[in-house]
């Protein structure tokens, strides 16, 4: 099988492929509604607007989060967003809600924080942005979640990988994952990433949020919402087309998990 190869354009930062995000948005917004999804505002202050879609209803047996576009320089995760709303696949026997994009501010500089400098995804603790304000208000009147999905880009990655936050007593879906991505992208080998160490493109942080001064959208979630919590990262030095790919094979290896168990 021949994988796609790393562009090796990223030099100190991410410097490949942009998107505009108003002109995806406003598709995720026509596709979400023409499959039956319902949209929620979460935050109306243009040019920061962020909205909520929901999918199904409250008898069903299992509920899943997904979130993308924390990060403005990652721009996989809204159009992976599309693609999975466009495939229009979802299990009926599970509600979904689905946050498309967290930081349009940000999407609209190319850069990782939002417009204010302020990096989202340290701010889930104590939270001092009004992005992270409104999506937490937004969570705290939700009921908690069977599974939690982020989707991300690592600019440095050389390939694939993911992190698992698991407190179930339910099988594992990394190695599922993982085995679903190969067939696009190539899986990171590294044995260190971020810090951190990794098998085969999994990770699974040995470290208690308690002790994290800066919160990350998913330890809020795993610490609130839910116990199983997936933080899913395409690796940004690939063309934009296989990051969008890997993460909708990732999110269907874990869609056809959550409906298994």
């Amino acid at each position: 099988m021949h994988l796609p190869q790393s562009l090796r354009l990223n030099r100190g930062s991410y410097l490949g492929e942009t998107i505009d995000i108003t002109r995806v948005l406003a598709q995720i917004d026509h596709t979400a509604s023409r499959h039956g999804w319902t949209r929620r505002p979460i935050l109306e202050h243009p040019p920061t607007t962020i909205s909520a879609f929901r999918r199904g209803h409250g008898n069903t047996q299992k509920r899943i989060y997904l979130s993308a576009g924390i990060h403005g320089d990652e721009p996989a995760g809204p159009l992976a967003v599309l693609e999975l709303l466009a495939q229009n696949t979802w299990p009926s026997e599970i509600e979904f809600w689905l946050i498309p994009c967290l930081n349009p501010s940000g999407f609209a500089a190319n850069t990782r924080a939002n417009s204010a400098g302020r990096d989202l995804n340290r701010d889930y603790r104590q939270p001092t942005s009004p992005e992270v304000q409104a999506h937490i208000e937004l969570l705290e009147s939700l009921p908690d979640f069977d599974l939690t999905i982020c989707l991300h880009e690592d600019w440095e990655a050389k390939g694939f990988y993911l992190y698992e936050l698991d407190a179930t007593d339910s099988s594992s879906a990394a190695e599922a994952i993982i085995e679903a991505v190969t067939t696009v992208c190539p899986i990171d080998p590294s044995t260190k990433i971020d810090g951190r160490r990794a098998s085969d493109g999994i990770i699974r942080p040995e470290i208690d949020p308690a002790t994290r001064a800066e919160w990350p959208e998913a330890f809020y979630l795993f610490q609130h919402k839910s116990r199983l919590s997936y933080t899913l990262e395409a690796p940004s030095d690939f063309a934009l087309s296989v990051r969008v790919q890997a993460l909708v094979a990732a999110v269907r290896a874990l869609l056809d998990s959550a409906v298994r168990d």
